[in-house]
């Protein structure tokens, strides 16, 4: 298990790899590259103050929750999640991946090998709601409850 930041960082069955860390353009952007497994996605839905995501399409389709409308991204697809907008994704019925471009770049790998390591402690049975919360919200990110 790598802790280099332009490794792919392995979340099951999803991976973050960054093509471009915040130390690269002074702060003002990160770019990862999301691959996701069919079915899977982020199921916390959730918002960020203090950054813009806009995801760029790559491969297969990814349905983009935001603020209650599904947003279908696929290859070429893009689209801008602002500041305050509550959302979560989910794959299709194939693999996905999309570029998430971070602005300014206040959202990097240390977030994921974070949640990479909640993934772990959790085993068979999952990670553990509460410590995935604790890692968003110490980077940034705030969760909602489903449906609230």
């Amino acid at each position: 298990m790598s802790d280099n930041s332009r490794d792919p960082i392995d979340l099951g069955p999803i991976s973050m790899t960054f093509s471009v860390l915040a130390e690269d353009s002074g702060g003002t952007v990160t770019v990862g590259r999301c691959d996701v497994a069919a079915g899977a996605g982020v199921p916390i839905p959730h918002f960020h103050d203090e950054f813009e995501e806009t995801i760029y399409g790559l491969e297969g389709t990814t349905t983009f929750t935001v603020d209650g409308r599904e947003i279908a991204i696929g290859p070429g697809d893009t689209y801008c999640i602002r500041r305050g907008a509550v959302h979560s994704f989910e794959a299709g019925d194939v693999d996905a991946a999309f570029l998430a471009i971070v602005t300014p770049g206040v959202l990097g790998p240390e977030y994921f090998f974070e949640i990479r390591d909640a993934v772990i402690a959790g085993g068979e049975n999952g990670p553990d709601p509460q410590a995935i919360g604790e890692v968003m919200v110490r980077h940034g990110l705030t969760p909602v409850s489903p449906g609230g």
